[in-house]
């Protein structure tokens, strides 16, 4: 996928971006929904959770762009809630779904920031940044959350992720 950016200092994070983008269906490949909620007697966020936490901040970034849209589960992550006992989460497959609306949405604007855009403020309670470094934490962490997804697939007994 060709990758010209409006700003040369978003042309690293859509390189991530778009593996991340082809990686997160790839590491949920097979897993079933009974695994996917499963802890293993820890306090470790499952297969689930992370995959609709990692839905739920595209979404999110997707705000400050003016793409006001919501993932199916929106209500079990608003707000940055962490996991929640006792709850089912959705399937992976409504996860999977809902990456698959929001992530071309989202690359496009991202493609399409410029400086400006950037530069702008972005506030949340007890932080302040640049709309920038908000990106650079979101692939940062997208990175993390699919490798703890990959480590699950493992921890679970599933063959590792193919990465083609």
């Amino acid at each position: 996928m060709e990758v010209q950016t409006v700003s040369s200092r978003t042309y690293g994070f859509m390189i991530l971006y778009d593996m991340h983008t082809d990686f997160f269906p790839k590491v949920l490949v097979d897993i079933s929904d009974k695994d996917a909620n499963e802890r293993l007697h820890t306090k470790a966020n499952h297969m689930a959770w992370l995959a609709g936490s990692l839905v739920q901040e595209r979404f999110e970034l997707a705000r400050s762009f003016g793409i006001y849209k919501n993932q199916q589960a929106q209500e079990l992550f608003k707000d940055h809630k962490g996991i929640q006992e006792g709850v089912q989460y959705p399937t992976l497959r409504t996860f999977e779904q809902d990456w698959k609306i929001i992530s071309p949405l989202l690359r496009k604007a991202l493609l399409d920031a410029d400086d400006e855009k950037l530069d702008e403020p972005f506030e949340m309670p007890g932080m302040k940044m640049t709309l920038f470094e908000l990106i650079s934490f979101q692939i940062y962490r997208e990175a993390n959350c699919i490798g703890q997804l990959a480590l699950w697939r493992r921890l679970l007994g599933y063959e590792a992720m193919k990465y083609m």
